[in-house]
């Protein structure tokens, strides 16, 4: 008996440790340190041949690089997850009035037009204006640096400003991306986003069915991803219509 108690005791200082912002602020910021570091050593081949090995059905358009599962994967489930939060803000939360939300809106869009018509005033100052095409590198910030740094050092902020700096972030990405939809999408095909926009559909009707189990949610949420770079259209984008239509 005492030793079950151990180990559920253990289990729960796990589980607490692991959901603590702090932890996962703290592990994205080493991690990108080691990163950094095996990068730039003598030893970076390494990691070039490690991020550029293939997993994945190639039947399904799926074999990618591990660079790839990382950037259009991973980074599709937190946009998920950190626009659920956001959403919730804006529903029932703190940003549910619109003059309130619009300032840290207005701010990220500042954020992304400045810098990007300082980048085209630089380059048409250089008399060299084949990097024009590269007008949108400045405009996004890295959310996932910013919510790690707000929370390893901003439990201390008061939580308006906390839900400033979020909202800023999140919907600084989310503009980039639909740039990156717009404007950096060479081609696309059309019966590809057609399906990922009807599954997407399914699972906004399914998500608000009293008998909607996350067993049918995740399938219907991981082909409306798959069927996003089939269509040429980045991958995140599916995770920020998912938690459009996903009920607050």
């Amino acid at each position: 008996m005492t030793d079950n108690r151990i180990h559920r005791s253990r289990r729960v200082r796990a589980h607490r440790w692991v959901t603590l912002e702090t932890t996962s602020g703290g592990l994205l910021v080493l991690a990108a340190a080691i990163a950094l570091v095996w990068a730039n050593s003598p030893w970076r081949s390494g990691y070039v041949a490690l991020s550029e090995v293939t997993v994945g059905p190639a039947a399904l358009h799926l074999d990618l690089s591990i660079a790839s599962w990382a950037t259009d994967g991973l980074l599709a489930i937190f946009f998920f997850v950190v626009g659920a939060e956001l959403k919730h803000k804006f529903v029932a939360g703190s940003l549910r009035n619109l003059r309130e939300a619009a300032v840290p809106m207005f701010a990220a869009l500042g954020g992304m037009v400045v810098p990007a018509l300082v980048f085209v005033g630089v380059i048409l100052f250089s008399g060299d204006s084949s990097a024009l095409s590269g007008w949108a590198i400045p405009t996004a910030t890295d959310i996932a640096f910013a919510l790690a740094i707000l929370a390893l050092f901003g439990r201390g902020l008061p939580a308006s400003l906390r839900t400033f700096l979020l909202t800023l972030a999140v919907v600084d990405d989310l503009l980039a991306i639909v740039i990156i939809a717009v404007f950096y999408t060479a081609s696309v095909d059309f019966l590809a986003f057609a399906l990922a926009l009807l599954v997407i559909a399914v699972f906004a009707w399914v998500s608000r069915r009293r008998w909607a189990k996350w067993w049918f949610l995740v399938p219907l949420g991981i082909a409306a991803w798959g069927f996003s770079p089939s269509s040429g259209i980045h991958a995140t984008i599916a995770g920020v219509l998912l938690v459009l239509v996903a009920p607050a």
